[in-house]
């Protein structure tokens, strides 16, 4: 959508006649993006279509708090990641993993998915990725996958830059220490 004017949709969100409109065409710009970022969160492709649609739904029904201080794609992947965030937690509190290997339940469920076609690389990078602490796969996710800047992950997160930058550096070395012992 190269006609998108953040500036000129965010001026329809708050009229109450056009903000529907609106509103698709912010989901029809930011659906396969959230869509990516949930995915890579929660693995499981209904899962993130589940939360892709909660985190829109509750953007909908929080369009009038709305106030475009912040980016729109900002303010979305805020809803998302929280919306993974509870997931995630609900998860850890009700595991359905084997308690023994929960890294052989994720590459099972990576290796079985229908939606996952990635080479063996991927899936060793993604294996690497779910053994990291939460706050270090979202921030990895967001500055490796979404190539964001450590000033929008500082906006989304309510980080500071420091922080995120070692967290960042903190996650990267993991990864590569899984990597290297995975060959």
């Amino acid at each position: 959508m190269k006609d998108y004017d953040e500036h000129a949709i965010v001026e329809q969100l708050h009229d109450p006649t056009r903000q529907r409109k609106a509103f698709e065409v912010i989901v029809k710009r930011y659906s396969e993006q959230l869509y990516w970022q949930i995915r890579r969160m929660v693995l499981s492709h209904d899962d993130a279509n589940d939360l892709l649609q909660n985190t829109f739904i509750k953007a909908w029904m929080h369009i009038d708090y709305f106030r475009g201080e912040a980016k729109i794609a900002t303010w979305l992947y805020r809803i998302a990641l929280n919306e993974c965030l509870t997931f995630l937690s609900k998860q850890q509190n009700n595991p359905s993993v084997p308690l023994d290997d929960p890294q052989a339940d994720v590459a099972s469920r990576l290796e079985s998915d229908p939606f996952f076609n990635g080479d063996e690389t991927q899936l060793l990078l993604q294996k690497a990725i779910r053994t990291l602490p939460e706050k270090q796969r979202l921030v990895f996710i967001l500055k490796y996958y979404q190539e964001m800047k450590y000033e929008e992950i500082s906006s989304i997160l309510g980080t500071s830059v420091g922080a995120l930058k070692a967290t960042y550096h903190y996650a990267v070395k993991k990864i590569e220490a899984f990597l290297k012992d995975s060959v």
